[in-house]
């Protein structure tokens, strides 16, 4: 695929983005990256990690205001995305919220006369005293899992600077940007 179908898919995804002024401050000397992978090639073994039975995963059903505050501890600035409207999936330690994101739907776009239907993991945050235990990206390697049964073709990662850590489920940066624009485009292989 093209490079410049990766930029047309950005654009439509995300129409006005480098208008917004949180994107405009972010710094040429650290971009952000934008993450794919194909879910027909996506290999949920890649990332495997016991836990003991205090561990569990699943969709939210408990009371915002528990989730909110879970959200709060991670980023502050997230707590407007969590709205009520969105899937949202969890890690837990003993019933508590361990990790937390949403499941997006990005829909469907046409890229190179394929058309590709789109989802991810959204605002993906694990609480501070629960993290470096392998529970947020279990988490993602899940929702990763849900999408592909969902017949979604692609997941996406947008706005992150954890590429390393969500490349150990196999994503790659296809695209990187600053408050300046699109800085660069790597096709993933």
């Amino acid at each position: 695929m093209e490079k410049t179908a990766y930029v047309t898919l950005f654009n439509e995804m995300h129409p006005g983005y480098f208008d917004r002024d949180y994107v405009k401050a972010v710094s040429d000397s650290e971009p952000a990256s934008e993450m794919l992978i194909n879910l027909r090639e996506f290999d949920e073994g890649v990332y495997e990690k016991s836990f003991n039975g205090e561990i569990s995963f699943g969709y939210y059903e408990g009371n915002m205001e528990t989730l909110i505050e879970a959200v709060r501890s991670v980023v502050p600035h997230w707590v407007k995305f969590f709205d009520g409207h969105s899937r949202v999936y969890c890690g837990y330690v003993n019933g508590e919220i361990a990790s937390f994101c949403m499941i997006e739907d990005f829909g469907e776009h046409t890229v190179d006369g394929v058309k590709w239907k789109i989802g991810g993991p959204g605002c993906v945050g694990t609480v501070p005293e629960y993290r470096n235990r392998g529970i947020g990206l279990t988490m993602v390697r899940n929702v990763t899992r849900i999408l592909r049964e969902e017949m979604y073709d692609y997941s996406y990662i947008h706005y992150t600077y954890e590429t390393g850590w969500y490349s150990k489920l196999g994503y790659k940066t296809f695209l990187t940007w600053s408050g300046s624009g699109i800085m660069s485009i790597i096709p993933p292989e």
